[in-house]
């Protein structure tokens, strides 16, 4: 189900809880709503669509790619940027890693270990602070 986007500063800074299977309908609106926004959006985390568990979907290609509790546990190469959010007005400056290695569980609960880099590393690392309560 396509959901409406979570404009609430308060409500997007709480940190996540731990998502589990009985979380598999959040991951299909999630996905549902990221494609109803794919013109002006890339990724989306559960917070934003109102529902504080530790779930992102990200725009890879074709596909958009579910990540279920995902865990930055490597990143190197600092820069800085600015960068917007469906749930945000206008940009903002923060930093972003070029190389990054992200831990998760895929929609089954398979767990992966994977290194990103560029654009899509940049992306996970803005879903990831979501969960985190982290806003730009």
């Amino acid at each position: 189900m396509i959901r409406q986007i979570n404009h609430n500063p308060l409500l997007l800074s709480q940190k996540a809880k731990v998502a589990t299977p009985a979380d598999q309908a959040t991951i299909t609106d999630l996905l549902d709503t990221l494609r109803a926004n794919a013109q002006v959006c890339v990724g989306m985390a559960a917070n934003m669509i109102g529902v504080n568990k530790r779930l992102i979907v990200v725009s890879m290609g074709m596909m958009p790619v579910a990540m279920v509790n995902p865990e930055i546990i490597a990143k190197s190469s600092p820069f800085s940027t600015k960068e917007g959010c469906l749930s945000l007005e206008g940009q903002r400056p923060t930093t972003r890693y070029r190389q990054i290695t992200v831990r998760y569980l895929d929609r089954q609960f398979n767990a992966h270990q994977q290194a990103f880099s560029g654009w899509i590393a940049q992306i996970i690392q803005h879903e990831v602070d979501h969960c985190d309560g982290i806003l730009i």
